[in-house]
C-alpha cells in the first residue's frame, strides 16, 4: 500500500478481526529479549529525529520506552498475563440486571500508538453463574492494554464475559477519547467515541434502554 492508503486506513479505524492480529511467533522471545530489541530500535528513531542520546535526560529513554511497551502499555498482548476470572454458582438466585460502570479504559490506538482514554460500562443478567466484580475490571484492563481499535475492544470484552458467564445476556459500552483525533489530524479536543455491543435479552429495546439509562450520563 502507498502512504495515502495507510493514512486512509488509519483514519477509518478499520478492524479486520475480533482477535488482535498477532504473528505465530509472537511469544517466542522472552520479555527481556523484546525489551532489548525495542530499546535498540527506539534509540534509532530518536537519533533520526536528531536527539542527542549522550544527554543525561535522554540516555535512558530507549530503555524506559521499551520496558513501558512490553511490561505496561501492551502487557495484554500476552495470553499468559490474562487474569484468572473464576465464576461462581448463583446460589442466591439473583436474576435481575447487574451493572458495573465507569471502569477505566487506558489503551492505545493500533494505528498511531497514541492513547485511548475513557470508561467501560457493562451489564449482565445472571443465570447459573456470577462473577466477582473486580474480575470484570481486571478483564477490561487486560484487553485494553494492547494496541487496539475501540470496536474490537468492545467485542473482546463482550465475548469473553459471555463465555465466562455461560449466557448471551451481556452488554458492553465503551466511551473514550482518542488522542489520534485530538493531538493530530483534525485535532478535535472535545469529541468522544461510543461503542455498544450486546447479546441475548439486551436485543430487546426496553431492556437495553434500562441499562443505558443507568450508565449514559447527560
Amino acid at each position: 500500500m502507498d502512504k495515502e492508503q495507510f493514512e486512509n486506513i488509519g483514519d477509518n479505524h478499520i478492524g479486520t478481526n475480533v482477535e488482535t492480529p498477532l504473528r505465530p511467533d509472537a511469544f517466542e522471545k522472552s520479555d527481556s529479549e523484546k525489551i532489548e530489541a525495542i530499546q535498540g530500535h527506539f534509540a534509532k528513531i530518536m537519533e533520526e529525529l536528531g536527539l542527542d542520546l549522550t544527554d543525561d535526560s535522554l540516555s535512558g529513554t530507549p530503555y524506559r520506552v521499551a520496558k513501558m511497551y512490553v511490561k505496561e502499555l501492551f502487557y495484554g498482548l500476552n495470553p499468559m498475563n490474562k487474569p484468572k476470572a473464576s465464576t461462581f454458582e448463583n446460589k442466591y438466585g439473583y436474576h435481575r440486571m447487574l451493572i458495573e460502570r465507569d471502569i477505566n479504559i487506558d489503551s492505545a490506538c493500533e494505528h498511531h500508538f497514541l492513547p485511548i482514554i475513557g470508561k467501560a460500562h457493562m451489564g449482565y443478567v445472571p443465570k447459573e453463574r456470577v462473577i466477582g466484580l473486580s474480575k470484570i475490571n481486571r478483564l477490561v484492563d487486560y484487553y485494553a492494554h494492547r494496541p487496539q481499535v475501540q470496536e474490537r475492544l468492545c467485542l473482546q470484552i463482550l465475548k469473553d464475559l459471555q463465555e465466562l458467564l455461560h449466557t448471551d445476556d451481556v452488554i458492553v459500552v465503551v466511551e473514550a477519547a482518542h488522542l489520534c483525533v485530538s493531538s493530530r489530524g483534525i485535532k478535535d479536543k472535545n469529541s468522544t467515541t461510543i461503542t455498544l455491543e450486546y447479546g441475548g435479552c439486551f436485543a430487546d429495546d426496553a431492556k437495553r434502554k434500562e441499562f443505558l439509562d443507568q450508565v449514559i450520563k447527560a
